[in-house]
């Protein structure tokens, strides 16, 4: 919180997405301050995923705006250019579920394609740049060996690495740690919750609801394609205002616990 800036990185306002008859978001609004960490919350197809892939340009919304501090600002009445895709791209990174590492390049080459190939960045300035960030996840030694070769966590880490090598001004997790064995969720949390600390803005979506109290700015519970509630972690998590709000908690805190529905 304490390196949260009062200016607007990102505005998303009225973002609305469907997929043939389905509408997956319905008039989407948010806001993220520079420093900021907001964590997306809410029932797996709530829209949680889209709204992070339309903040990177992965998916093109129907309708509405984004606007980032200083340009790109996109209005999706009008059919989306390349090149504004590109620069959606150029302010973001994503770190997805499931890696997407390339398995036919070692952890340097996974990590340096994007700073060269995409950035024209020097390929020695790539490489050292590389090296101290896998050096802080832990991971130095394996520079040379392929992701097959690798635990879950520590391809996820080089996944946050890679993220990390474009120096974008907006991180966006999708629910990196769902696809990981429970005992390997804690680095890699705890490496999201290093980067939270020193200042780096994120949307983060997650199931970790310990994560979301420890780390966020704000928390924003999505259901049916629309923001059901937003506020601080404390708030939501000790007093959340609206009932599918608390119904959602409930479950996910208390499993076994019966319900009277």
């Amino acid at each position: 919180m304490s390196h949260m800036d009062t200016d607007p990185l990102l505005r998303a306002s009225g973002l609305r997405k469907s997929f043939g008859d389905l509408e997956v978001l319905h008039s989407i609004d948010l806001t993220v301050r520079k420093g900021e960490v907001v964590v997306l919350i809410g029932p797996s197809g709530s829209g949680k995923t889209t709204v992070l892939r339309s903040l990177n340009g992965l998916e093109t919304p129907d309708g509405g705006r984004i606007e980032f501090a200083g340009g790109p600002d996109l209005d999706f009445a009008a059919p989306l250019r390349k090149r504004d895709r590109l620069a959606l791209r150029d302010r973001s990174a994503m770190v997805f579920q499931q890696h997407n590492l390339f398995p036919h390049k070692t952890v340097l080459q996974n990590v340096i394609e994007g700073p060269v190939q995409v950035q024209k960045v020097p390929k020695a300035q790539a490489i050292a740049e590389a090296e101290a960030l896998l050096d802080r996840v832990g991971l130095r030694e394996k520079r040379d060996v392929y992701p097959f070769q690798l635990s879950g966590g520590q391809q996820q880490r080089v996944g946050i690495v890679r993220a990390l090598a474009l120096k974008p001004q907006l991180l966006l997790f999708d629910e990196p740690t769902s696809a990981l064995d429970p005992e390997l969720v804690g680095d890699v949390l705890t490496v999201i919750k290093e980067l939270a600390d020193e200042g780096w803005t994120m949307v983060v979506v997650t199931h970790e609801l310990s994560f979301a109290r420890a780390a966020s700015d704000e928390v924003l519970f999505m259901d049916g394609g629309v923001i059901v509630e937003r506020s601080a972690p404390q708030q939501m998590f000790t007093n959340p205002q609206h009932r599918r709000t608390r119904q959602f908690l409930d479950r996910i805190l208390n499993p076994l616990h019966e319900r009277q529905d």
